[in-house]
This record gives structure tokens, C-alpha cells and sequence, in this order.
């Protein structure tokens, strides 16, 4: 339908159009003389039956609508003339916010489907109070937030690729509870005898242990692998009780996870069968097996690669296999939390069969030692080029010759990690801060005294530093020593906790890319000209404030989107601010991956530097906002430090 001309609308007597608006949302936040100017500009229209009235990437949107009575539905057409229904909206409902608000053509067809009175409001009135009443402004921004991130999503991975088919969607739309089979399980009296019978039997390769007295409640698990390992390989008697063999507590997802977060804990665990919870109860099993029958390339493929090698040449060439494998989740819909995650357990694996093999060569430590990961894999938020920050803490020697052996060994043990590291294509840290220096590679006591100084009187010239290594985790090793660490600096926190005030003043001094008049700014001249750093300038800000607050609180989580996570639970931020910052910080690292595989892909070294010019109109708009996010982070650190 083309725009309307003024001939074409009906004047409305002011006070008949206030006393509807007053009605329905948002208008019903609006002042007295909000509501008067826009009741003056605003006119009535009849839409018979049947009227088309946008056009997917055709109308001009120039008026919002808003039903006065009547009915329309919206929907898209594709290219083979099949119709998907979107959306019905009646009374009080508007249509073509998105498009004013984005200043683009309509995004969906629309078309009534009984006669429509539709009140019209003016393209700059609309915009004038988006810009000038908060409330309105926020209802409309986030109502519309989930449709247009997800939206913005679409057209990342259309931006670079073209779109697969349903089937090749599975890892994100695919939920647990469609693949589980018929529930198997005996008592845990049983012989292991009969329990491998009915293995047989049902041809399964795992069985569900219940209680004997309540057959609803499962107690444990075996697999074909029990058997073999447990049973087999040590000579046990087949008479005994399957209790004595199976695991437990089970293991389970919840019935409603999408097969990518359980295909993601069976590889973080190394479990290969994981029960489905379903309304409280087991409702059957899960394998591996499943998962990867709905996929050729799983990425349990490549997880499996790497824990099958027995040597350092052969992990050599298989990180460099993780690009492809990340550029199938992102075709697929997955989003950048999911991805980072992904490439982390891809990586801790990587680093394990390193370090395991390394320990068998070398042979056993004098004493327990954990190699610590810090930064952004530290946080589990590693993309396509990720240099290493890494470190060693060691218990603490009993003897001077032990202390001379200690030395001895892990520091030949870190010579040789971060050079295998190195082959397996992770870079090395410009900063040195990686385990081979003898700085990061020292005993429990000495790394307690660096956290102790750097939280009493924190220098500003190495609160880069204590950014890095607060977000450790253990990577491989006694995980008991990284505990105890998190434990000290969580006792620190309590004593000193003016430390903090350094870290956000820190914070606050990065100021969003975006000028006055919310235009992007980009460098100027040189190597990176016309371009802006998505990492240092706009995700890096989510970083330092989820640290902050996780610092604060005491809350052990590294990765950022947890640590945001359980923020909201524990009602240190309220759950639409949560919202916003988690999709700010998701769109950002979305548009750095793919960003990154383009470089990939065409022979160039991956960076940070985006041109706003590469992008889409969606894609800038949701940009923007995500920058506006930073200032509500900021506002808020101000708040809870006042005197920063």
C-alpha cells in the first residue's frame, strides 16, 4: 500500500483521540501535553476487509498505526509463494514501530482481516516522543528487543552465508525430550548378570537404576562401558548387584534443553549418556550417539579427534579444524555465548591431552600443581584469536630440596606446555604473561602475596594485570588449588574492598564509540582507519563490570554472561537491565565472530576492527544500542561507588 496522502486520513476531534490513548499502553505514560500534541496531529482511517496494508521491503512506513477497532494479521512470504503467519493484533495493538524505529521499509506483510479503524500517527510525532518521554521510549524498546535480536541474528548469518535448511538446524532447535527413546531400567537388586540381559534384550547401551521399593525413583546409571570397565577388565562376579557398578547421582538435562546445551555437557563432563528430566522425573536417557546421528559434522567429531591422540604431532593440526566447526554453528543459529563456550571446551581439551601427555614424558610432579587460565579463556570466552595467558600454582614445598625440585620440574614443564601450545596454533602473550615466566610459575604462598598486594594497594599501572588474572580457572591439574586462591581473594575482597572503586574508575574512563548525535566513532587515520574496536570499546566495558560485581559479591563464576547471570538471581541488578546488558554483550561478540570468519575465510589475520560501513541497517541500529547500554553499566557502577 503506498504512503497516505493527507486526503486520504480523517480529522478525529482531539479529546475523542486523548480519551482512547489514555486507554492503552504506552500512550497511558504519557503528560498531559504529550497526549494534547499528539491527539492534534494524529487522524483516523477506515481499512476495509482484506486491505494490504504493508508490503514486506516495499511500503514506506511513514505513520505508526494504532487499532482503534478491528483486526489485522501479519505475516511473510518467501520466494516459493509460501505464506508464514506471524502475528494477529487487535484493539489498542500499533503496527510499524520497528520499521519507524529503524527507518527502513515494512519487515512484514500486513493485511486486515475484518474492517479496521486504524488511528494514524505521524512518522516524526512518533519518533519526537521515543526521543522525548523514557517510559515510552523503554516500553516500545523493549518489546520490541527479543523480535529485532533475533532478527539482527538472521541477518548476521545471512550476511555471509546463505541460509540451510530446517533438518541442518537441529543443535539449536532440536529439544532433548524429542530423542529420547522408550525408558529402560531395572531394580538395583538385580545381578549384573540380568541387567546385561536386558540390555540385550532391548538393545540399549545403557540401563536406568530404580530404588527396588519405588520404581520412580532412579538411583544410578550403567552403560555397555561399566560392563567392560568395571566389570570385564577386573574379573568381578556376575552375580553381584548392578548398585555395586553403576554411577551415581545420574547425571541429567532438562528435557526442554536444546540439543546443543546437552551435546555441551556431555563434552565439558566426558559423559556420554545423560538422563532427561522431565516434570520433576526421569523420563528416559540420552547418548551421544543420538546427537550425532542427526548430524554428519558434529562437533563431538572433532571432540572425539582430540581425545583419541596419543601424541603431540597429532593435536597439532586439529585447532585449526575449529574454525570450520564454529562457521556450522553460526549458519546453524547459534548464538555467541554458545559458540565461545563451545570453542572453550574444544580448547581445555586440546590443553589436557597436552599436559597429560607432557606429565607421562616428564613423569610425576614433586608436588600437586594446577595450570591455571586467565583472561578470556580464563572467562571461557576465547573466539578465532586468542593469545595465551597462562600461569602455574604449586603447593607449597615442605623442605628446601623439595623447593629446588619443584622449581626444576615446572619449569621445564612450562618451557615445554607453551611450546606445544604454540604448535597447536595458540599465540603467544605479547605481555609474557604465560607460565614460562618465572613470575606466574611459583607456589600457593607466593600467589596469595601477589592477590594480597594487588588488592591492598592497587598500582594503577597493573590493574591490567589484575584484570587478566582475576578471571583465573583451573585448565588442568589439582582444581583444589585454584579453590583455594578464589577462597583467599574472596576473603581479601571483604577487608579491602576500596580496591574496587580502582577497578571501576578504570571502567568508567572507557566512554561507548558513539558521538552526540549517536553517530559511531572510528579512527581516523592509520592501519585501522574508519574503523572501531568492538572488543576494547564496546564488549570489554560488560567484561570489567561483570567482574566488579562478581568481585563484590563473592560470586566464583569467571565467564561474563554467567557471572550476569547470577547477578540477576541474586537481585544485584534488576532482571531489565539484565536483559539489556546480556544482549548488548551478545550482539557485540555475534558481530566479532562473524566478523572474524569473514577474515578467516579470505586469508586475513583475525582482528577487532569493524567498519560500520560493512554492516547492516539492522545490524548499526542494534550496534548503537548496545553502546547505549554502556552508559546505564556506567551509571550504575557510579551508583553502588559513589565517590568514583
Amino acid at each position: 500500500m503506498a504512503p497516505l496522502d493527507q486526503d486520504d486520513v480523517h480529522s478525529v476531534a482531539p479529546e475523542v483521540a486523548v480519551e482512547f490513548f489514555r486507554e492503552i499502553m504506552p500512550f497511558n505514560t504519557l503528560d498531559e501535553e504529550a497526549l494534547n500534541r499528539l491527539a492534534r496531529h494524529c487522524r483516523i482511517d477506515f481499512f476495509p476487509k482484506g486491505t494490504h496494508l504493508f508490503k514486506t521491503g516495499e511500503t514506506e512506513v511513514e505513520y505508526l498505526y494504532v487499532i482503534q477497532r478491528g483486526g489485522i494479521k501479519s505475516f511473510i512470504v518467501d520466494d516459493e509463494g509460501v505464506v508464514t503467519l506471524k502475528d494477529y493484533r487487535g484493539e489498542g495493538s500499533v503496527i510499524g514501530a520497528l520499521a519507524l524505529i529503524r527507518g527502513t521499509r515494512a519487515n512484514l506483510d500486513v493485511e486486515t482481516v475484518e474492517d479496521t479503524f486504524c488511528f494514524l500517527v505521524p512518522k516524526q510525532i512518533f519518533l519526537e516522543l521515543i526521543n522525548e518521554q523514557p517510559g515510552f521510549a523503554q516500553y516500545y524498546l523493549k518489546s520490541l528487543s527479543n523480535k529485532v535480536v533475533a532478527t539482527a541474528y538472521t541477518e548476521l548469518r545471512r550476511h555471509k552465508w546463505t541460509r540451510r535448511g530446517e533438518d541442518d538446524l537441529y543443535l539449536f532447535t532440536k529439544r532433548a525430550a524429542e530423542l529420547i527413546k522408550t525408558v529402560r531400567k531395572v531394580p538395583a537388586t538385580c545381578s549384573i548378570q540380568e541387567a546385561a540381559a536386558a540390555m540385550t534384550r532391548y538393545r540399549v547401551g545403557s540401563l536406568l537404576i530404580h530404588d527396588p521399593d519405588k520404581p520412580e525413583v532412579i538411583v544410578g546409571i550403567i552403560t555397555d562401558k561399566d560392563l567392560r570397565s568395571k566389570v570385564l577388565a577386573r574379573g568381578l562376579d556376575y552375580t553381584l548387584k548392578v548398585e555395586e557398578i553403576m554411577s551415581s547421582p545420574v547425571r541429567t538435562v532438562e528435557s526442554q534443553a536444546v540439543c546443543f546445551e546437552v551435546l555441551l555437557k556431555m563434552m565439558s563432563t566426558n559423559i556420554h549418556h545423560l538422563a532427561v528430566e522431565q516434570g520433576g522425573r526421569i523420563a528416559g536417557v540420552i547418548t551421544s550417539h543420538d546427537i550425532m546421528l542427526q548430524q554428519g559434522h558434529s562437533p563431538y567429531y572433532l571432540f572425539k579427534e582430540i581425545l583419541s591422540q596419543t601424541t603431540f604431532q597429532g593435536l597439532y593440526p586439529l585447532s585449526q579444524k575449529i574454525p570450520e566447526m564454529i562457521r556450522s554453528l553460526i549458519k546453524e543459529g547459534g548464538k555467541a555465548g554458545n559458540i565461545t563456550r563451545m570453542i572453550a571446551v574444544l580448547n581445555d581439551h586440546i590443553l589436557e591431552r597436552i599436559l597429560t601427555l607432557l606429565v607421562d614424558y616428564m613423569g610425576p610432579p614433586p608436588v600437586p600443581f594446577c595450570f591455571l587460565l586467565m583472561g578470556s579463556e580464563g572467562r571461557r570466552e576465547q573466539t578465532f584469536r586468542t593469545d595465551q595467558d597462562n600461569a602455574i600454582i604449586y603447593a607449597d614445598p615442605v623442605d628446601e630440596e623439595q623447593k629446588k625440585d619443584a622449581e626444576s620440574y615446572f619449569k621445564e614443564f612450562a618451557r615445554q606446555a607453551i611450546d606445544q601450545l604454540v604448535n597447536c596454533g595458540y599465540p603467544l602473550c605479547p605481555g609474557d604473561i604465560m607460565a614460562r615466566n618465572p613470575k606466574w610459575c611459583q607456589p600457593y604462598s607466593t600467589w596469595c602475596g601477589y592477590f594480597e598486594r594487588w588488592v591492598s594497594a592497587p598500582d594503577p599501572q597493573e590493574l591490567l594485570n589484575v584484570m587478566i588474572f582475576f578471571d583465573f580457572r583451573s585448565g588442568f591439574g589439582d582444581a583444589g588449588l585454584a579453590e583455594m586462591l578464589r577462597d583467599h581473594l574472596n576473603r581479601l575482597t571483604r577487608r579491602q574492598e576500596i580496591y574496587l572503586m580502582h577497578l571501576a574508575k578504570d571502567c568508567l574512563a572507557h566512554r561507548p564509540p558513539l558521538s552526540f548525535f549517536k553517530s559511531f566513532i572510528v579512527q581516523k587515520n592509520g592501519e585501522h582507519k574508519n574503523t572501531l574496536d568492538i572488543k576494547g570499546q564496546g564488549i570489554t566495558p560488560f567484561v570489567n563490570f561483570a567482574r566488579i560485581m562478581a568481585l563484590k559479591h563473592e560470586i566464583n563464576e569467571t565467564n561474563t554472561l554467567a557471572r550476569f547471570n547470577v547477578l540477576v538471581e541474586k537481585g544485584h541488578i534488576s532482571r531489565d537491565f539484565w536483559q539489556a546488558a546480556t544482549d548488548a554483550y551478545e550482539l557485540q561478540m555475534q558481530l566479532r565472530l562473524v566478523h572474524q570468519l569473514y577474515q578467516i575465510d579470505n586469508g586475513i589475520l583475525p582482528d577487532n576492527h569493524i567498519n560500520p560501513a560493512n554492516l547492516t541497517e539492522l545490524e548499526k541500529q542494534m550496534l548503537k544500542e548496545a553502546f547505549t547500554v554502556i552508559e546505564r553499566l556506567q551509571s550504575l557502577l557510579k551508583t553502588i561507588f559513589p565517590v568514583v
